[in-house]
């Protein structure tokens, strides 16, 4: 008689290597014992051992399913020199739940029939009814807009992009917040764009900034945080979005909204609803759903749209139509606010752990966001507390990455929250909070 063991052997030889790949389904237990000549109650022993042993699940009415690797156990350790690294660099927030919601909303998707529908090509304009739901996604406050106005984009990154080379030429000016996301930096040496860095407060963007901008020189557009800005974590009051959107409509300067972290705060109205006919507002579903399945969004001005969408055409930045679709039943079957709800707990979970590990620092944050800014105590510098964070084995992000202006830098970081599991990102905040108590001198050097 053939041993279960040996059985379950050969099946884990073949997932190592690659023959079995993560969310294959194994026969039915009846069919496997026929092609392996053993009996049925011998596969079924298989099968639990399979499953023992973390190579397998179980969906009551699918079958058994090759599960995807697991990830490294254990928590890296934080001495010197790390041999593992923890991430406070990338943030893409990822709830226990998530995994389950997004698999339950796809199964009608994966249908013979609509799985083929969703594999053919899509335009940047989608569909009336996948408008339709990406108008309910994006939706905040008493805010919701115009469906028709929804362009898509493979993910936010492109969108941001295709705006920004509809509205700025090469060689013009782009006003940005003194301190902006890194990603603007990127977009706008390539194409070879100037960035004028604009003052801020404890509110965010300074109108009085902006207009003394465009007085000294003409700007071709904006690009702003207005909520949940990064790295500050700074949100506009409506006073201020008002005097913003003031401003805009006065100077004539069409705005790029960057509302990625906006879902976090998702009860207050962008600035596309106090000046919709110069706001292009750009979004995406890395954050609030999942970075591997990306889906960008551009809400445009119908002045603005037909160089949105040539931008997007020639870029080859248009979307996939299974994202599309997949967003389209997310929305439709509650998983979207399921998750958009679990995260915006998260994250007040996480920043209740960074404010115990970090009291008594001048940090910056919000409690909605996914990330602090951390003002560095005296005599340490960013470069160097960077470095030496690195060799504790965690990755943080220096002030000079989200830096405009050609004055210093602030000695300050970025501290990602959402990567790391809640145990391991406690350890980690405990390290550096430790590491910023003692003078750089102290640290052991090569």
């Amino acid at each position: 008689m053939t041993d279960y063991q040996s059985v379950a052997d050969a099946v884990a030889e073949d997932i190592k290597a690659g023959i079995l790949r993560p969310g294959d389904r194994l026969p039915p237990q009846r069919e496997f014992a026929r092609r392996h000549g053993i009996a049925n109650s011998t596969a079924a022993r298989v099968y639990r051992e399979l499953a023992r042993r973390g190579l397998t699940v179980g969906e009551v009415g699918r079958g058994t399913f090759v599960r995807a690797a697991p990830a490294a156990s254990g928590t890296p350790a934080l001495t010197e020199p790390a041999g593992s690294r923890i991430d406070l660099e990338l943030n893409y927030p990822v709830v226990p739940e998530q995994n389950a919601l997004l698999a339950e909303g796809l199964d009608a998707l994966l249908h013979p029939d609509t799985l083929g529908r969703a594999l053919r090509p899509v335009g940047t304009s989608g569909l009336p009814a996948l408008q339709e739901s990406a108008a309910d996604i994006l939706a905040c406050g008493n805010w919701r807009p115009d469906p028709e106005h929804i362009l898509f984009a493979g993910n936010g990154r492109q969108a941001l992009s295709a705006a920004v080379t509809a509205l700025v030429p090469p060689g013009a000016r782009l006003g940005v917040e003194e301190l902006t996301y890194p990603v603007v930096k990127a977009v706008a040496a390539r194409l070879g764009i100037t960035l004028v860095p604009l003052a801020m407060d404890h509110a965010g963007l300074i109108p009085q900034a902006l207009e003394e901008a465009h007085a000294d020189t003409p700007l071709h557009a904006l690009y702003v945080q207005p909520r949940l800005h990064n790295p500050l974590s700074l949100t506009m009051p409506a006073q201020r979005l008002e005097q913003l959107a003031e401003t805009l409509l006065r100077l004539g300067i069409p705005a790029i909204e960057d509302a990625i972290w906006a879902f976090l705060h998702d009860e207050l109205p962008p600035l596309a609803a106090h000046a919709p006919e110069r706001t292009v507002l750009i979004d995406s579903l890395s954050k609030r759903i999942a970075p591997g399945l990306t889906l960008g969004y551009a809400v445009t001005p119908p002045a603005l749209t037909g160089k949105i969408t040539a931008a997007l055409r020639s870029g080859g930045w248009t979307p996939m139509r299974f994202a599309l679709e997949a967003a389209h039943r997310w929305q439709q079957n509650g998983t979207v606010r399921k998750l958009v709800e679990a995260k915006q707990r998260e994250a007040a979970a996480r920043q209740k752990i960074a404010a115990r590990h970090l009291a008594g620092f001048t940090v910056r944050s919000d409690p909605r966001s996914y990330h602090c800014w951390w003002q560095l105590p005296r005599p340490w510098r960013a470069d160097t507390f960077v470095a030496a964070a690195a060799r504790h084995g965690i990755g943080v992000v220096p002030a000079a990455a989200f830096t405009t202006s050609r004055n210093h830098a602030p000695n300050a970081i970025r501290v990602g929250l959402a990567s790391p599991p809640p145990d391991v990102l406690s350890q980690a905040l405990s390290t550096l909070a430790d590491l910023a108590r003692s003078a750089p001198e102290d640290l052991v050097t090569d």
